[in-house]
């Protein structure tokens, strides 16, 4: 079972707008504890959500939505729907891009339901890492506000670290916490892996953090970074149903990052605790 925090992380929502969806009977918790009132998801109700996000993008209305999956529409015919989708975005101005992009992590998301074998999950201890990072805050863990926030950062990283004589000794690292004014907003840490020691950075606004050592399930993702939905929601399934819970937002390490995105390959380690 899921907390709502945790729900609408995989979920790649808010927190406020699964309440929302609760209140209007589209999406109710598996379980309500009745003395605090905190709401329990199950991994199976991810499914539900992805296709109310869908049909969202689709520009039916909630309403609407809860008519449609009511009447349980087939994964083929909503497929369609979604492709149907596609096709208009692809017509419409540039700025609908990245609108075009999520519809997409949502289709591969519906389609790989079940799908991921259990050997494509690792279970491992992950050492103590430094890094040299640039941090950033995003609304919320929603792609389309992380997506805005990580890129620059990284875009600025690399050639500040050259002006100070900081060569990157490993990966990538990208890692999220909760911003301390809450409101389900999400400061995003941009680092790469260096090593010890690391002179003045002078006013880069570079910070090195040593990122302690923790227990973590991990998963190999293929392509894009926009396109990491349906695997990160894999790997949630698949905590869930080993009895693990997670302890925290993953962190990604990009493994290879050529020119095409559609050939990066990056890990996803997600934090846990016991099974």
């Amino acid at each position: 079972m899921f907390t709502i925090g945790d729900f609408a992380r995989y979920g790649r929502v808010s927190a406020r707008m699964l309440r929302h969806y609760d209140a209007i009977g589209l999406l109710h918790p598996d379980r309500t504890d009745p003395a605090t009132g905190y709401r329990f998801y199950g991994a199976a109700q991810l499914a539900r959500l992805n296709r109310i996000i869908a049909l969202k993008d689709l520009g039916f209305t909630l309403q609407q939505v809860q008519a449609v999956l009511d009447e349980q529409v087939g994964s083929e015919e909503l497929r369609g729907m979604l492709r149907l989708r596609r096709a208009e975005l692809e017509e419409a101005m540039a700025a609908a891009a990245a609108r075009l992009a999520q519809v997409e992590a949502r289709l591969r998301s519906i389609e790989s339901e079940g799908r991921m074998s259990a050997d494509d999950v690792v279970v491992k201890s992950v050492a103590a890492v430094r890094v040299a990072e640039l941090t950033g805050t995003a609304a919320s863990y929603e792609p389309e506000d992380i997506t805005p926030v990580i890129g620059p950062l990284y875009d600025r990283l690399f050639p500040l670290l050259g002006t100070v004589g900081v060569t990157p000794s490993g990966p990538g690292i990208a890692h999220y916490e909760d911003a301390p004014e809450g409101g389900g907003a999400v400061v995003v840490h941009a680092g790469v892996t260096v090593a010890a020691p690391v002179g003045p950075l002078g006013d880069t606004g570079i910070t090195v953090v040593e990122l302690p050592p923790f227990e973590a399930a991990t998963v190999i993702h293929r392509g894009s970074m926009d396109g990491v939905l349906p695997t990160a929601q894999a790997l949630a399934r698949w905590i869930d149903a080993n009895g693990y819970r997670s302890a925290g937002y993953a962190r990604e390490i990009s493994l290879e990052c050529p020119e095409d995105q559609d050939e990066w390959v990056a890990e996803l380690q997600e934090p846990v605790t016991g099974a």
